[in-house]
């Protein structure tokens, strides 16, 4: 049972903006932090972003700082990655997975996450 799913990928140009969306239809995201991560071609998983429970702490890569922003609606259920000055290097699937605990620290080096989604593709062009 795919408990999340996310929405937005898409082919842009370098220096193009994009918002990827995830919907949780789980019944523990309010209380769950969030993270997006993503794969690129021949590379391993990393990690991209993640945000508490609430909304008020979030933590970034260091490739990302600056130009992702991630957010969340717990009434919707929904996480977002707004995704500006993209960059050739951005190219990956990104995907959208539930920590199992409330805190940032629950995503980022987790070694099990609570659900994954199956991945929007997100190209940049040059």
């Amino acid at each position: 049972q795919v408990q999340l799913e996310e929405s937005g990928g898409g082919l842009v140009q370098a220096g193009d903006s994009l918002r990827l969306s995830c919907k949780d239809s789980g019944s523990t995201f309010s209380i769950r932090a969030m993270g997006w991560f993503r794969q690129a071609p021949g590379k391993e998983r990393e990690f991209v972003a993640a945000i508490n429970w609430g909304g008020g702490v979030t933590y970034y890569a260091d490739s990302v700082k600056g130009r992702f922003s991630i957010s969340r609606d717990n009434a919707k259920k929904m996480v977002y990655l707004q995704m500006n000055s993209l960059k050739p290097g951005d190219t990956a699937v990104y995907y959208c997975a539930r920590g199992n605990g409330a805190a940032t620290t629950d995503i980022v080096g987790a070694s099990v996450l609570g659900a994954w989604g199956q991945g929007t593709l997100v190209t940049v062009s040059s």
